[in-house]
């Protein structure tokens, strides 16, 4: 594994137990410059693992508990008019950091989740004719429960493909729930991290060198056909769009560059494609009959689809 992967992966697992391969996901979608969507029942370590990773790597965090009755400007900030000065001030709303936790994104208002999004996409907010640009690294990591929908707002299917990644932590096993009780009995485990494992200048350069991990014709290849396959399928309504195929590719290379590798194999698609393209797709009834799930039919897919040979 990558030296400064490593790191951050004995930083967070001082807060984080068990999980390991939600974090090394989660690391991947940070690396690829991504977004994540992060659904799962209440109480399983949404917060702590958002919290450890901001910790772990030195960056500003904030958190919004989104509601029907936040404001865009609770967001993307304001401008004031100053008495003393006579100009206009821009006051900073919370996505100014480096790791935003959107808890319960579903709750807010679909004026929230676009101002909330373009910011994601575009990198940068335009408020009253200037554009204040994010600093970088920037992740936003939002939840949402899957299980309570009242009083909430469905996120379109044009918000979801903006998300590099679904990810779910689920309940942790016997043994890891008995170290969680012991780490928990004395102080709150986000402690454990007293310094950064590294800083915002080796993300960033993470970044750039993820860029350079080669990937062959034949992965490029399988990638496609993978992609296509749930455009032509019956048991699919829509298939996954050209931004889900480059959500891939970028995936299978971080995923590549976090095992210290510098060239991408079939294996990484598979480790990543379920993450990656289940939220992209709506199955049909009969999908929906034989597969139950979006990610049991990525999987399925994953089994059905020729691998090619790595030479």
């Amino acid at each position: 594994m990558n030296k400064n992967t490593e790191k951050l992966m004995a930083s967070i697992g001082k807060v984080i137990v068990g999980k390991d391969d939600t974090v090394i996901r989660l690391i991947a979608a940070l690396l690829c410059d991504g977004h994540v969507l992060l659904e799962d029942v209440p109480g399983v370590g949404k917060t702590q693992l958002i919290t450890a990773l901001s910790r772990s790597i030195g960056g500003k965090f904030n958190r919004i508990q989104l509601t029907p009755d936040v404001m865009p400007s609770d967001i993307v900030g304001f401008t004031m008019y100053m008495q003393k000065t006579g100009e206009f001030e821009y006051r900073e709303g919370v996505l100014i950091c480096n790791f935003l936790l959107a808890d319960e994104i579903n709750r807010a208002s679909p004026k929230i989740q676009s101002a909330l999004l373009e910011a994601m996409e575009e990198r940068q907010i335009s408020l009253d004719g200037e554009t204040h640009v994010l600093p970088k690294p920037f992740l936003v990591m939002a939840t949402q429960n899957p299980v309570e929908t009242y009083g909430t707002f469905h996120l379109p299917e044009a918000q979801m493909d903006r998300f590099f990644m679904k990810l779910s932590m689920g309940y942790p096993t016997f043994e890891e729930e008995t170290k969680i009780l012991e780490r928990t009995e004395m102080f709150n485990p986000i402690r454990n991290i007293e310094a950064p494992a590294i800083t915002t200048d080796d993300v960033i350069a993470m970044q750039e060198e993820v860029k350079n991990i080669r990937v062959t014709d034949q992965v490029k290849e399988y990638i496609v056909k993978l992609v296509a396959s749930t455009r032509e399928d019956r048991n699919t309504v829509l298939g996954i769009s050209p931004r889900g195929s480059i959500a891939l590719y970028k995936a299978a290379k971080a995923f590549a560059y976090i095992y210290d590798r510098e060239y991408v194999t079939p294996d990484d698609i598979k480790n990543v494609a379920v993450c990656v393209l289940a939220h992209r797709i709506i199955l049909s009834p009969q999908g929906k009959s034989m597969f139950g799930s979006n990610e049991e039919y990525i999987s399925n897919l994953l089994k059905t689809c020729d691998v090619p040979a790595m030479k």
